[in-house]
């Protein structure tokens, strides 16, 4: 019997297996090195693997990036830190004009396989600058893969295939996770990089949601079956590219679809779920497709964003307006 891990601990497992499986693989970032990071994801590796593969770096998130990209066109594979959602906009200039440009500036003849650690989003009593769900600047970059992770199995997993990627990855993480805990089998093999996976069947609507907001949708899905919704939550996983083929089989099965995000709404990641559903579903859907996201405010002090984070009541409050006209199915 595997013992539980926490997603920190089980993105730590995975980051000193892909050091010892590569010797190209090298970490570094603001605190990484003997620190072990905020959040302790990097704990133990420095003294583990020595200060040539991980170490810590000066403050400076586009040195970060552009050092990364340097090494990465010299053969390396970088996996950066930043230490904070926010904190990654000063490399913004070097994720979206070089590292998700140059392999097709150069016509494929030069990759950066890099991973860009980036914990995100609320729910941990932070403040502006600590919470923000930034992930739709890096799915509207061409050139970038954006993933995220909801579970300590599937981070592991993810984060491993990341690194073993050719491709510049945004790995984002919900720092309110870091926490949970379950016992991981450290296995790669599953869904791949760019799959969605459905993590509760349901036949009367999908929720369609990631990162830390899939607990959100499944305690929904387990209230929502005493007031008879039969509910089907899809992880995305790989925001960019989207998994086309998984969502809309859940939407056409169901009928009935609902997007959520901790994100604010306005132009938000869900309005473009919902313009891909709507063009490839439209004649399964018995409802239009709605969101429940954050609100369109910058993130609120930490004793206000509970109301400003979706939660189960506000999912199910979206699921009984999808335009019933007869009873749900009764799971």
């Amino acid at each position: 019997m595997h013992q539980p891990v926490s997603l920190a601990g089980a993105l730590n497992q995975a980051l000193g297996d892909a050091l010892d499986a590569d010797d190209r693989v090298v970490v570094f970032g603001e605190d990484v090195g003997p620190l072990g990071g905020v959040f302790r994801v990097t704990d133990g590796l420095a003294a583990r693997f020595g200060p040539d593969r991980v170490w810590d770096s000066p403050l400076a998130e586009s040195g970060i990036v552009g050092t990364a990209i340097g090494m990465a066109m010299n053969g390396l594979r970088p996996v950066v830190e930043m230490q904070f959602d926010a904190f990654a906009y000063p490399a913004f200039e070097q994720i979206t004009s070089h590292l998700a440009k140059m392999h097709n500036r150069t016509r494929g003849r030069v990759g950066l396989p890099i991973v860009v650690r980036i914990p995100y989003g609320g729910g941990i009593g932070g403040v502006e600058h600590h919470c923000d769900s930034s992930e739709v600047y890096y799915t509207h970059t061409a050139g970038l893969r954006v993933v995220t992770c909801a579970t300590p199995s599937d981070g592991y997993r993810l984060l491993r295939q990341a690194v073993d990627s050719p491709d510049p990855v945004i790995f984002l993480e919900p720092k309110r996770r870091y926490w949970t805990k379950e016992p991981i089998d450290r296995a790669v093999d599953g869904p791949e990089l760019h799959q969605a996976r459905v993590v509760q069947p349901g036949r009367d609507v999908t929720v369609i949601t990631y990162g830390g907001t899939v607990e959100t949708a499944l305690e929904a899905a387990r209230i929502g079956r005493d007031e008879g919704y039969d509910l089907e939550v899809v992880d995305l996983r790989s925001l960019s590219p989207f998994d086309d083929e998984t969502v809309t089989a859940s939407v056409r099965r169901t009928g009935r679809a609902v997007v959520v995000h901790e994100a604010a709404g306005f132009c938000g990641y869900g309005a473009e779920v919902a313009a891909r559903l709507t063009e490839q579903c439209f004649h399964s859907l018995a409802a239009p497709i709605l969101r429940v996201t954050g609100y369109d405010i910058p993130y609120p002090p930490p004793q206000l964003e509970h109301h400003h984070l979706p939660d189960a009541e506000r999912i199910l409050d979206a699921v009984s307006r999808l335009q019933w006209e007869g009873e749900p199915h009764h799971g």
